[in-house]
């Protein structure tokens, strides 16, 4: 096999393994030497691969949206300010991008792939070009990214904060396929796979800080943050339990209580809506 350089940092990568991607094309994986970053050969096949955006093998799309939404809730309500506009990119059939404007966030959409189900009227085209926002989101993208570094300059050109997910690759041996499901070859869409340390080869390339829970949200932002706003993951139920009584004391005590509670935009964007359709009609 050819020597790939790493895509990330740019060092030598070795083999690990081969397996069938597509159940037709003989594909290698390489790790690298030095960040611990995987990629596969140069994918050729994406194009059979995106024939459609969401495989059938994707069973996750709903159970992702419904934990992530509350975390990045919490991580917004924390850690940015709540109410500026937010940006989901390649936001699949719009399904986050409604329920946290449900959640009374002034979410928006795009994806070139994906026929947008759920957000219709509240999309990157619905605003002025060169829109910046206070946060993007990316869920399950990173993983599918040809050029990553491109791609996540691309991404810091809409916020200097991307909050996403994709699964680290976990601490063990690795010498197959079979050893990690998040390889998923059988739908030709995974081709990149990270470590906590490739990530923070990327961070010092933007200039911007890392921040994970170990396993699969993390946050890149050029914001400084007084601390991790994903460190809730990490805890046990008893330290939740104990840091929410002791905010609500504090809240209590200094009579300055930090906003919870955001109305949700169902109401204006039904009347939003309504006020389009009549228009073309």
């Amino acid at each position: 096999m050819d020597n790939i350089k790493c895509l990330i940092c740019n060092n030598n990568t070795e083999p690990v393994f081969s397996t069938r991607v597509l159940h037709k094309y003989d594909v290698a994986y390489h790790r690298c030497s030095c960040c611990g970053f995987m990629q596969t050969d140069t994918p050729y096949w994406l194009d059979e691969a995106y024939s459609s955006a969401i495989t059938s093998m994707d069973i996750g799309l709903v159970y992702r949206n419904l934990v992530y939404s509350p975390q990045v809730e919490h991580v917004i309500k924390s850690s940015f300010d709540y109410n500026k506009k937010f940006f989901d990119y390649a936001g699949g059939y719009g399904l986050f991008v409604r329920i946290m404007r449900d959640k009374g966030f002034d979410f928006y959409w795009d994806d070139k792939y994906c026929d947008n189900l759920f957000a219709q009227y509240f999309t990157l085209n619905e605003l002025p070009d060169g829109q910046k926002f206070e946060g993007v989101t990316a869920f399950e993208i990173f993983e599918h990214l040809v050029n990553p570094l491109e791609e996540i300059e691309k991404l810091f050109s809409y916020a200097d904060s991307i909050i996403f997910s994709t699964e680290l690759i976990p601490h063990k041996t690795i010498k197959s396929y079979n050893d990690w499901w998040y390889f998923a070859p059988e739908g030709g869409q995974h081709i990149a796979f990270y470590t906590e340390k490739s990530f923070a080869v990327i961070a010092e390339k933007f200039g911007c800080t890392f921040y994970t829970n170990g396993k699969d949200l993390h946050i890149l932002t050029k914001k400084r943050l007084a601390k991790n706003p994903l460190a809730f993951t990490k805890r046990t139920t008893w330290d939740k339990i104990v840091d929410r009584l002791t905010g609500i004391l504090q809240r209590t005590k200094n009579n300055n209580p930090v906003p919870v509670y955001l109305p949700s935009k169902i109401g204006q964007d039904v009347q939003y809506i309504r006020n389009i359709v009549h228009k073309e009609n």
